[in-house]
Protein backbone atom coordinates (compact mmCIF):
# COMPACT_ATOMS: atom_id res chain seq x y z
CA UNK A 1 0.00 0.00 0.00
CA UNK A 2 1.52 3.13 -0.71
CA UNK A 3 1.63 6.69 1.27
CA UNK A 4 0.46 9.74 -0.10
CA UNK A 5 4.35 10.85 -0.01
CA UNK A 6 5.51 8.12 -2.53
CA UNK A 7 3.82 9.85 -5.43
CA UNK A 8 5.09 13.36 -4.63
CA UNK A 9 8.65 11.84 -4.24
CA UNK A 10 7.98 9.94 -7.36
CA UNK A 11 7.32 12.87 -9.61
CA UNK A 12 9.90 14.72 -7.58
CA UNK A 13 11.96 12.59 -8.67
CA UNK A 14 11.33 12.35 -12.38
CA UNK A 15 12.61 15.83 -13.48
CA UNK A 16 16.04 15.45 -11.82
CA UNK A 17 16.00 11.78 -13.97
CA UNK A 18 15.38 13.08 -17.08
CA UNK A 19 18.00 16.31 -16.20
CA UNK A 20 20.79 14.06 -16.44
CA UNK A 21 19.80 12.92 -19.45
CA UNK A 22 21.90 14.41 -22.87
CA UNK A 23 21.20 14.00 -26.23
CA UNK A 24 23.44 12.47 -28.49
CA UNK A 25 23.83 13.71 -31.81
CA UNK A 26 25.41 10.99 -33.60
CA UNK A 27 26.39 12.68 -36.67
CA UNK A 28 27.76 15.47 -35.49
CA UNK A 29 30.29 13.15 -33.26
CA UNK A 30 30.96 10.52 -36.27
CA UNK A 31 34.36 11.59 -37.23
CA UNK A 32 35.83 10.75 -34.00
CA UNK A 33 33.32 8.51 -33.29
CA UNK A 34 34.28 5.94 -36.55
CA UNK A 35 38.08 6.26 -36.59
CA UNK A 36 37.72 4.96 -32.59
CA UNK A 37 35.98 2.02 -33.82
CA UNK A 38 38.15 1.29 -36.72
CA UNK A 39 41.06 1.05 -34.44
CA UNK A 40 39.12 -1.35 -31.90
CA UNK A 41 38.39 -3.20 -35.44
CA UNK A 42 42.06 -3.15 -36.52
CA UNK A 43 42.68 -4.67 -33.06
CA UNK A 44 40.37 -7.25 -32.79
CA UNK A 45 41.39 -8.60 -36.43
CA UNK A 46 45.26 -8.59 -35.58
CA UNK A 47 44.16 -11.22 -33.23
CA UNK A 48 42.66 -13.91 -35.98
CA UNK A 49 44.83 -12.43 -38.62
CA UNK A 50 48.28 -14.71 -39.99
CA UNK A 51 51.08 -13.15 -39.90
CA UNK A 52 51.06 -13.46 -43.65
CA UNK A 53 48.12 -11.32 -44.39
CA UNK A 54 49.11 -8.95 -41.72
CA UNK A 55 48.95 -6.09 -44.26
CA UNK A 56 45.29 -6.40 -44.42
CA UNK A 57 45.09 -3.97 -41.15
CA UNK A 58 46.39 -1.66 -42.57
CA UNK A 59 44.17 -1.37 -45.61
CA UNK A 60 41.51 -1.49 -42.94
CA UNK A 61 42.81 1.36 -41.27
CA UNK A 62 43.15 3.80 -44.65
CA UNK A 63 39.51 2.57 -45.44
CA UNK A 64 38.56 3.72 -41.91
CA UNK A 65 40.21 7.06 -42.09
CA UNK A 66 38.59 7.54 -45.56
CA UNK A 67 35.14 7.04 -43.87
CA UNK A 68 35.86 9.06 -41.09
CA UNK A 69 36.71 11.85 -43.72
CA UNK A 70 34.03 11.43 -45.60
CA UNK A 71 31.88 11.66 -42.70
CA UNK A 72 32.42 15.75 -42.38
CA UNK A 73 30.82 16.23 -45.76
CA UNK A 74 26.35 16.26 -44.29
CA UNK A 75 28.24 18.41 -41.36
CA UNK A 76 29.30 21.46 -44.02
CA UNK A 77 27.23 24.30 -43.56
CA UNK A 78 25.61 23.24 -40.60
CA UNK A 79 26.85 23.82 -37.04
CA UNK A 80 25.79 21.17 -34.46
CA UNK A 81 26.08 20.47 -30.82
CA UNK A 82 25.82 18.38 -28.63
CA UNK A 83 26.46 16.66 -24.96
CA UNK A 84 24.69 20.06 -23.92
CA UNK A 85 23.38 21.28 -20.41
CA UNK A 86 19.62 20.46 -20.32
CA UNK A 87 18.93 23.67 -18.68
CA UNK A 88 20.98 25.81 -21.24
CA UNK A 89 21.22 24.06 -24.75
CA UNK A 90 24.21 26.80 -25.34
CA UNK A 91 26.13 25.20 -23.27
CA UNK A 92 27.88 22.04 -24.92
CA UNK A 93 30.83 19.76 -24.28
CA UNK A 94 30.74 19.12 -28.26
CA UNK A 95 30.60 21.66 -31.34
CA UNK A 96 30.67 20.79 -34.77
CA UNK A 97 31.29 24.13 -36.14
CA UNK A 98 33.29 25.70 -39.16
CA UNK A 99 36.63 25.02 -36.67
CA UNK A 100 36.12 22.35 -35.93
CA UNK A 101 35.51 20.95 -39.16
CA UNK A 102 37.85 22.12 -40.64
CA UNK A 103 40.62 21.17 -38.29
CA UNK A 104 38.73 17.87 -38.37
CA UNK A 105 39.58 17.45 -42.07
CA UNK A 106 43.04 18.19 -41.30
CA UNK A 107 43.43 15.64 -38.97
CA UNK A 108 41.97 12.96 -40.88
CA UNK A 109 43.08 13.79 -44.23
CA UNK A 110 46.68 14.07 -42.68
CA UNK A 111 46.39 10.75 -40.93
CA UNK A 112 45.15 9.04 -44.43
CA UNK A 113 47.76 10.17 -45.92
CA UNK A 114 50.44 9.03 -42.60
CA UNK A 115 48.61 5.91 -43.20
CA UNK A 116 49.59 5.51 -46.86
CA UNK A 117 53.25 5.93 -46.09
CA UNK A 118 52.85 3.70 -42.86
CA UNK A 119 51.83 0.66 -45.54
CA UNK A 120 55.29 1.01 -46.94
CA UNK A 121 57.33 1.54 -43.72
CA UNK A 122 55.63 -1.02 -41.94
CA UNK A 123 56.07 -3.92 -44.94
CA UNK A 124 60.17 -2.28 -45.39
CA UNK A 125 60.34 -3.00 -41.51
CA UNK A 126 60.08 -6.66 -42.32
CA UNK A 127 58.47 -7.03 -38.84
CA UNK A 128 60.29 -4.63 -36.76
CA UNK A 129 56.98 -2.18 -36.29
CA UNK A 130 54.14 -4.43 -34.73
CA UNK A 131 51.31 -4.51 -37.13
CA UNK A 132 48.60 -4.58 -35.30
CA UNK A 133 49.77 -2.22 -32.38
CA UNK A 134 51.35 0.05 -34.80
CA UNK A 135 47.37 0.58 -36.83
CA UNK A 136 45.87 0.78 -33.35
CA UNK A 137 48.23 3.60 -31.89
CA UNK A 138 47.44 5.88 -35.17
CA UNK A 139 43.90 5.30 -35.25
CA UNK A 140 43.72 5.69 -31.42
CA UNK A 141 45.76 9.19 -31.64
CA UNK A 142 44.03 10.19 -34.71
CA UNK A 143 40.42 9.77 -33.06
CA UNK A 144 41.86 11.90 -30.25
CA UNK A 145 43.28 14.82 -32.07
CA UNK A 146 39.61 14.91 -34.22
CA UNK A 147 37.67 15.03 -31.51
CA UNK A 148 40.27 18.14 -29.83
CA UNK A 149 39.00 20.65 -31.71
CA UNK A 150 35.28 20.10 -30.91
CA UNK A 151 35.84 20.10 -27.24
CA UNK A 152 34.18 22.90 -25.20
CA UNK A 153 34.76 22.16 -22.11
CA UNK A 154 38.25 21.64 -20.34
CA UNK A 155 37.87 18.46 -18.95
CA UNK A 156 36.89 17.18 -22.93
CA UNK A 157 39.63 18.91 -24.16
CA UNK A 158 42.25 17.71 -21.66
CA UNK A 159 40.88 14.25 -22.08
CA UNK A 160 41.01 14.53 -26.37
CA UNK A 161 44.54 16.12 -25.48
CA UNK A 162 46.07 12.67 -24.10
CA UNK A 163 44.02 10.51 -26.14
CA UNK A 164 45.86 12.63 -28.89
CA UNK A 165 49.48 12.40 -27.14
CA UNK A 166 49.87 9.46 -25.39
CA UNK A 167 49.46 6.82 -28.17
CA UNK A 168 52.23 8.80 -30.24
CA UNK A 169 55.04 8.54 -27.62
CA UNK A 170 54.18 4.56 -28.42
CA UNK A 171 54.60 4.97 -31.92
CA UNK A 172 57.67 6.90 -31.76
CA UNK A 173 59.78 4.20 -30.03
CA UNK A 174 57.61 0.91 -31.46
CA UNK A 175 60.65 0.72 -33.64
CA UNK A 176 61.94 -2.58 -32.44
CA UNK A 177 66.02 -2.76 -31.00
CA UNK A 178 66.27 0.90 -32.20
CA UNK A 179 68.00 2.52 -29.55
CA UNK A 180 67.68 6.06 -31.69
CA UNK A 181 63.98 5.47 -31.55
CA UNK A 182 63.96 4.45 -27.75
CA UNK A 183 65.83 7.88 -27.18
CA UNK A 184 63.16 9.43 -29.33
CA UNK A 185 60.33 8.25 -27.13
CA UNK A 186 61.74 8.84 -24.14
CA UNK A 187 62.48 13.01 -24.74
CA UNK A 188 59.10 12.82 -26.52
CA UNK A 189 57.01 11.40 -23.34
CA UNK A 190 58.75 13.53 -20.70
CA UNK A 191 58.62 16.63 -22.54
CA UNK A 192 54.81 15.91 -23.28
CA UNK A 193 54.01 14.65 -19.52
CA UNK A 194 55.74 17.83 -18.09
CA UNK A 195 53.29 19.71 -20.34
CA UNK A 196 50.47 18.04 -19.44
CA UNK A 197 51.22 18.29 -15.43
CA UNK A 198 51.71 22.18 -16.40
CA UNK A 199 48.39 22.26 -18.35
CA UNK A 200 46.54 20.43 -15.70
CA UNK A 201 47.52 22.98 -12.86
CA UNK A 202 46.78 25.90 -14.82
CA UNK A 203 43.13 24.64 -15.72
CA UNK A 204 42.76 23.68 -11.68
CA UNK A 205 43.62 26.72 -10.98
CA UNK A 206 40.56 28.12 -13.49
CA UNK A 207 38.26 26.29 -12.20
CA UNK A 208 38.59 26.82 -8.78
CA UNK A 209 38.21 30.27 -9.64
CA UNK A 210 35.27 30.09 -11.68
CA UNK A 211 33.70 27.01 -10.85
CA UNK A 212 32.78 25.97 -14.41
CA UNK A 213 34.96 23.65 -16.63
CA UNK A 214 32.42 24.84 -19.91
CA UNK A 215 34.68 27.38 -22.15
CA UNK A 216 31.84 30.14 -22.57
CA UNK A 217 30.63 29.89 -19.27
CA UNK A 218 34.52 30.48 -18.62
CA UNK A 219 35.00 33.61 -20.39
CA UNK A 220 31.82 34.85 -18.68
CA UNK A 221 32.83 34.17 -15.37
CA UNK A 222 36.72 34.91 -15.26
CA UNK A 223 35.63 38.70 -15.54
CA UNK A 224 34.06 38.92 -12.43
CA UNK A 225 36.16 36.64 -10.40
CA UNK A 226 36.16 37.27 -6.20
CA UNK A 227 39.63 39.85 -5.52
CA UNK A 228 41.02 36.85 -3.35
CA UNK A 229 40.92 34.83 -6.51
CA UNK A 230 42.04 36.97 -8.81
CA UNK A 231 45.88 36.05 -8.38
CA UNK A 232 44.81 31.98 -8.85
CA UNK A 233 42.79 32.82 -11.82
CA UNK A 234 45.81 35.02 -13.53
CA UNK A 235 48.29 32.21 -12.64
CA UNK A 236 46.06 29.50 -14.07
CA UNK A 237 46.32 31.25 -17.50
CA UNK A 238 49.65 31.56 -17.66
CA UNK A 239 50.04 27.76 -17.01
CA UNK A 240 47.64 26.83 -19.57
CA UNK A 241 49.60 28.75 -21.43
CA UNK A 242 52.83 27.09 -21.04
CA UNK A 243 51.20 23.82 -21.19
CA UNK A 244 50.12 24.30 -24.74
CA UNK A 245 53.45 25.90 -25.57
CA UNK A 246 55.26 23.16 -25.40
CA UNK A 247 52.53 20.91 -27.20
CA UNK A 248 52.68 23.67 -30.10
CA UNK A 249 56.89 23.17 -29.89
CA UNK A 250 57.15 26.88 -29.50
CA UNK A 251 60.61 27.91 -28.46
CA UNK A 252 62.14 27.48 -25.38
CA UNK A 253 59.94 24.53 -25.18
CA UNK A 254 61.00 22.80 -28.59
CA UNK A 255 63.48 20.90 -27.68
CA UNK A 256 62.21 17.30 -28.49
CA UNK A 257 61.03 18.07 -31.74
CA UNK A 258 64.82 17.41 -34.12
CA UNK A 259 65.75 14.17 -31.74
CA UNK A 260 62.05 12.69 -32.29
CA UNK A 261 61.76 13.68 -35.99
CA UNK A 262 64.85 11.74 -36.11
CA UNK A 263 64.43 8.81 -33.99
CA UNK A 264 60.61 8.17 -34.71
CA UNK A 265 59.22 6.00 -38.10
CA UNK A 266 59.28 8.72 -41.02
CA UNK A 267 55.84 8.30 -41.46
CA UNK A 268 55.06 9.40 -37.74
CA UNK A 269 57.89 11.94 -37.78
CA UNK A 270 55.22 13.53 -40.65
CA UNK A 271 52.07 12.99 -38.67
CA UNK A 272 53.65 14.76 -35.46
CA UNK A 273 54.40 17.67 -37.40
CA UNK A 274 51.16 18.39 -39.12
CA UNK A 275 48.41 16.63 -36.82
CA UNK A 276 50.77 16.81 -33.48
CA UNK A 277 50.71 20.82 -34.47
CA UNK A 278 47.09 20.73 -35.25
CA UNK A 279 45.96 19.38 -31.57
CA UNK A 280 48.11 21.69 -29.65
CA UNK A 281 47.45 24.73 -31.72
CA UNK A 282 43.38 24.18 -31.68
CA UNK A 283 43.75 23.52 -28.09
CA UNK A 284 45.80 26.79 -27.46
CA UNK A 285 42.85 28.91 -29.72
CA UNK A 286 39.86 27.49 -27.38
CA UNK A 287 41.68 28.35 -24.61
CA UNK A 288 42.83 31.90 -25.29
CA UNK A 289 40.51 33.05 -27.74
CA UNK A 290 36.84 31.48 -26.72
CA UNK A 291 38.14 31.08 -22.86
CA UNK A 292 39.75 33.60 -22.05
CA UNK A 293 39.18 36.46 -24.29
CA UNK A 294 38.87 38.87 -20.96
CA UNK A 295 42.90 37.88 -20.44
CA UNK A 296 44.02 38.52 -23.98
CA UNK A 297 46.27 41.76 -22.48
CA UNK A 298 48.26 38.72 -21.12
CA UNK A 299 48.12 35.70 -23.40
CA UNK A 300 48.23 38.61 -26.32
CA UNK A 301 51.97 39.72 -25.39
CA UNK A 302 52.81 36.43 -24.53
CA UNK A 303 52.42 34.55 -27.28
CA UNK A 304 53.52 37.24 -29.89
CA UNK A 305 57.03 37.09 -27.70
CA UNK A 306 56.76 33.19 -28.70
CA UNK A 307 55.91 33.67 -31.82
CA UNK A 308 58.91 35.59 -32.77
CA UNK A 309 61.76 32.99 -30.83
CA UNK A 310 59.94 29.85 -32.43
CA UNK A 311 60.13 31.24 -35.72
CA UNK A 312 63.64 32.76 -35.52
CA UNK A 313 65.65 29.62 -33.50
CA UNK A 314 63.42 27.54 -35.98
CA UNK A 315 65.09 28.48 -39.26
CA UNK A 316 68.17 29.57 -37.28
CA UNK A 317 68.22 25.64 -36.86
CA UNK A 318 67.08 24.83 -40.27
CA UNK A 319 70.35 26.92 -41.96
CA UNK A 320 72.55 25.54 -39.98
CA UNK A 321 72.17 22.39 -41.16
CA UNK A 322 74.88 20.55 -42.70
CA UNK A 323 74.10 18.56 -45.60
CA UNK A 324 76.51 15.80 -45.23
CA UNK A 325 75.33 14.98 -41.84
CA UNK A 326 73.28 11.39 -41.73
CA UNK A 327 69.35 12.20 -41.29
CA UNK A 328 69.78 16.12 -41.62
CA UNK A 329 66.93 16.07 -44.53
CA UNK A 330 64.90 15.15 -41.46
CA UNK A 331 66.53 17.11 -39.23
CA UNK A 332 66.01 20.20 -41.62
CA UNK A 333 62.27 19.21 -42.12
CA UNK A 334 62.24 19.11 -37.88
CA UNK A 335 63.52 22.94 -37.35
CA UNK A 336 61.93 23.93 -40.43
CA UNK A 337 58.52 22.92 -38.40
CA UNK A 338 59.31 24.51 -35.61
CA UNK A 339 59.71 27.81 -37.96
CA UNK A 340 56.49 27.16 -39.40
CA UNK A 341 54.86 27.49 -35.39
CA UNK A 342 56.06 30.42 -35.47
CA UNK A 343 53.82 32.08 -37.85
CA UNK A 344 51.12 29.75 -36.77
CA UNK A 345 51.45 31.75 -33.47
CA UNK A 346 51.19 35.32 -35.31
CA UNK A 347 47.27 35.39 -35.84
CA UNK A 348 46.60 34.08 -32.56
CA UNK A 349 48.63 36.80 -30.77
CA UNK A 350 47.32 39.38 -33.16
CA UNK A 351 43.63 37.64 -32.04
CA UNK A 352 44.55 39.35 -28.60
CA UNK A 353 44.94 42.59 -30.54
CA UNK A 354 42.39 42.35 -33.36
CA UNK A 355 38.52 44.09 -33.04
CA UNK A 356 37.95 40.96 -34.90
CA UNK A 357 39.51 37.67 -33.57
CA UNK A 358 38.04 35.12 -35.37
CA UNK A 359 39.99 36.57 -38.51
CA UNK A 360 42.72 36.06 -37.34
CA UNK A 361 42.31 32.60 -36.10
CA UNK A 362 41.12 32.11 -39.64
CA UNK A 363 44.84 33.15 -40.58
CA UNK A 364 45.86 30.37 -38.16
CA UNK A 365 43.83 27.56 -40.12
CA UNK A 366 43.97 28.70 -43.42
CA UNK A 367 48.21 28.42 -43.02
CA UNK A 368 47.87 25.26 -40.90
CA UNK A 369 45.57 23.50 -44.01
CA UNK A 370 48.74 24.61 -46.59
CA UNK A 371 51.31 24.08 -44.18
CA UNK A 372 49.66 20.32 -43.81
CA UNK A 373 49.54 19.59 -47.26
CA UNK A 374 52.89 20.59 -48.46
CA UNK A 375 54.52 19.47 -45.09
CA UNK A 376 53.39 16.12 -45.93
CA UNK A 377 54.29 15.78 -49.24
CA UNK A 378 57.88 16.95 -48.31
CA UNK A 379 57.74 13.90 -46.12
CA UNK A 380 56.41 11.94 -48.42
CA UNK A 381 59.31 12.26 -50.76
CA UNK A 382 61.95 12.18 -48.19
CA UNK A 383 59.84 8.41 -47.47
CA UNK A 384 60.46 7.80 -51.16
CA UNK A 385 64.61 8.80 -51.31
CA UNK A 386 65.07 7.17 -47.84
CA UNK A 387 63.88 3.87 -49.60
CA UNK A 388 67.31 3.86 -51.64
CA UNK A 389 69.54 5.93 -49.41
CA UNK A 390 69.17 5.24 -46.17
CA UNK A 391 71.36 7.81 -43.90
CA UNK A 392 68.90 10.47 -45.93
CA UNK A 393 71.33 13.30 -46.20
CA UNK A 394 70.26 16.50 -47.77
CA UNK A 395 73.36 15.81 -49.99
CA UNK A 396 71.26 12.40 -51.51
CA UNK A 397 68.77 14.75 -52.88
CA UNK A 398 71.42 15.87 -55.16
CA UNK A 399 70.74 14.96 -58.91
CA UNK A 400 67.40 13.72 -57.75
CA UNK A 401 66.31 15.27 -61.42
CA UNK A 402 68.12 13.01 -63.17
CA UNK A 403 67.26 9.92 -61.80
CA UNK A 404 63.55 10.99 -60.81
CA UNK A 405 62.33 14.00 -62.50
CA UNK A 406 58.61 14.53 -61.26
CA UNK A 407 59.92 13.27 -58.01
CA UNK A 408 61.94 16.15 -58.09
CA UNK A 409 59.66 18.69 -59.55
CA UNK A 410 57.22 17.59 -56.93
CA UNK A 411 59.81 18.10 -53.75
CA UNK A 412 60.94 21.24 -55.47
CA UNK A 413 57.51 22.84 -55.47
CA UNK A 414 56.83 21.07 -51.87
CA UNK A 415 60.13 23.62 -50.90
CA UNK A 416 58.61 26.54 -52.71
CA UNK A 417 55.57 26.81 -51.13
CA UNK A 418 57.04 26.03 -48.00
CA UNK A 419 59.13 29.24 -48.88
CA UNK A 420 56.28 31.29 -50.19
CA UNK A 421 58.09 31.72 -53.96
CA UNK A 422 55.70 31.06 -56.98
CA UNK A 423 54.49 29.06 -58.27
CA UNK A 424 54.04 27.80 -54.75
CA UNK A 425 51.06 30.31 -54.93
CA UNK A 426 49.00 28.94 -51.69
CA UNK A 427 52.68 29.23 -49.84
CA UNK A 428 52.96 32.74 -50.89
CA UNK A 429 49.21 33.95 -50.27
CA UNK A 430 49.00 32.13 -46.74
CA UNK A 431 52.52 34.37 -45.73
CA UNK A 432 50.67 37.28 -46.83
CA UNK A 433 47.46 36.31 -44.67
CA UNK A 434 49.37 35.90 -41.48
CA UNK A 435 51.72 38.91 -42.35
CA UNK A 436 48.44 41.05 -42.63
CA UNK A 437 47.05 39.78 -39.40
CA UNK A 438 50.14 40.94 -37.55
CA UNK A 439 49.80 44.44 -39.19
CA UNK A 440 45.96 44.96 -38.72
CA UNK A 441 46.30 44.21 -35.04
CA UNK A 442 49.06 46.46 -34.76
CA UNK A 443 51.81 44.38 -34.67
CA UNK A 444 54.36 45.82 -36.69
CA UNK A 445 57.52 44.63 -34.76
CA UNK A 446 56.41 41.44 -34.98
CA UNK A 447 55.56 41.40 -38.93
CA UNK A 448 59.13 42.51 -39.48
CA UNK A 449 60.38 40.03 -37.65
CA UNK A 450 58.28 37.62 -39.63
CA UNK A 451 59.41 39.46 -42.70
CA UNK A 452 63.31 38.62 -41.69
CA UNK A 453 62.46 35.17 -40.82
CA UNK A 454 60.80 34.94 -44.29
CA UNK A 455 64.36 35.39 -45.69
CA UNK A 456 66.18 33.37 -43.71
CA UNK A 457 64.09 30.28 -44.53
CA UNK A 458 64.37 31.36 -48.31
CA UNK A 459 68.20 30.31 -48.02
CA UNK A 460 68.06 27.03 -47.04
CA UNK A 461 64.48 26.17 -49.35
CA UNK A 462 65.90 27.47 -52.20
CA UNK A 463 69.51 25.79 -51.40
CA UNK A 464 68.03 22.50 -51.19
CA UNK A 465 65.74 23.12 -54.16
CA UNK A 466 68.93 23.76 -56.53
CA UNK A 467 70.69 20.91 -55.16
CA UNK A 468 68.04 18.36 -56.79
CA UNK A 469 69.00 20.26 -59.96
CA UNK A 470 72.43 19.69 -59.84
CA UNK A 471 74.39 17.32 -61.68
CA UNK A 472 74.72 14.06 -59.84
CA UNK A 473 77.77 12.69 -57.72
CA UNK A 474 76.99 9.29 -58.09
CA UNK A 475 78.33 6.80 -60.46
CA UNK A 476 76.02 6.90 -63.80
CA UNK A 477 75.50 2.49 -62.97
CA UNK A 478 74.10 3.59 -59.53
CA UNK A 479 72.04 6.41 -60.65
CA UNK A 480 70.78 4.42 -63.53
CA UNK A 481 69.63 2.02 -60.93
CA UNK A 482 67.94 4.66 -58.46
CA UNK A 483 65.49 5.59 -61.84
CA UNK A 484 64.74 2.00 -62.06
CA UNK A 485 63.51 1.52 -58.50
CA UNK A 486 59.61 1.76 -58.59
CA UNK A 487 57.82 3.24 -55.77
CA UNK A 488 55.07 1.02 -54.07
CA UNK A 489 51.90 2.10 -54.75
CA UNK A 490 50.92 3.51 -50.98
CA UNK A 491 53.65 5.39 -50.97
CA UNK A 492 53.23 6.91 -54.85
CA UNK A 493 49.34 7.25 -53.74
CA UNK A 494 50.84 9.67 -50.56
CA UNK A 495 52.71 11.72 -52.70
CA UNK A 496 49.75 12.29 -55.59
CA UNK A 497 47.72 13.23 -53.25
CA UNK A 498 49.58 15.96 -51.48
CA UNK A 499 50.38 17.05 -54.69
CA UNK A 500 47.40 17.66 -56.71
CA UNK A 501 46.08 19.14 -53.00
CA UNK A 502 48.61 21.12 -53.16
CA UNK A 503 48.72 22.44 -57.14
CA UNK A 504 44.92 22.66 -56.27
CA UNK A 505 45.21 25.13 -53.60
CA UNK A 506 47.64 27.13 -55.37
CA UNK A 507 45.46 26.93 -58.60
CA UNK A 508 42.45 28.10 -56.12
CA UNK A 509 43.74 30.07 -52.72
CA UNK A 510 40.23 31.17 -52.00
CA UNK A 511 39.71 27.53 -50.87
CA UNK A 512 41.21 28.03 -47.31
CA UNK A 513 41.90 31.92 -47.52
CA UNK A 514 38.28 32.25 -47.55
CA UNK A 515 38.88 31.32 -43.44
CA UNK A 516 40.86 34.01 -43.42
CA UNK A 517 38.18 36.64 -44.45
CA UNK A 518 35.17 35.29 -43.18
CA UNK A 519 36.00 33.73 -39.43
CA UNK A 520 35.08 30.59 -38.22
CA UNK A 521 33.08 30.49 -34.95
Amino acid sequence: MSTPAQPLAEALSQPLAQNLVQSVDWLAIAPPTVTAVVGLVVLVTDLFVPDARKSLLGWISVAGLAAAALTLLPLVNDDRSTFCLTGDADVCSYTADTFTLALQFLVLGGALVTALLSVTAVKDADRGLPEGEFWFLLLSSAAGAALLPASRDLATLIVALEVASLPAFALVGLRQGDRRSSEAALKFFLSSVTATAVSLMGISFVYASTGTLYLTQVAERVQDVDGQLATLAQTGVVLTLVGFAFKTAAVPFHFWVPDTYVGAPLPIAAYLSVIGKAVGFSGLILVTVIALPSYADVWGPALAVLAALTMTVGNVGALRQRATRAYSAVRLLAWSSVGQAGYLLVPIAAAAYSDDPERSIGSTVAYALMYAAVNLGAFAVAALVGRTRTRNRVADYRGLYASNPLTALLLAFFLLCLAGLPPGVIGLFAKVTVFSAAVDAGLGWLAVVMAANVVIALVYYLQWTALLFRAPEEPPEEAAATARHRAPAPLTAAIGVTAVLAVALSGAPQLILRFAATGLF
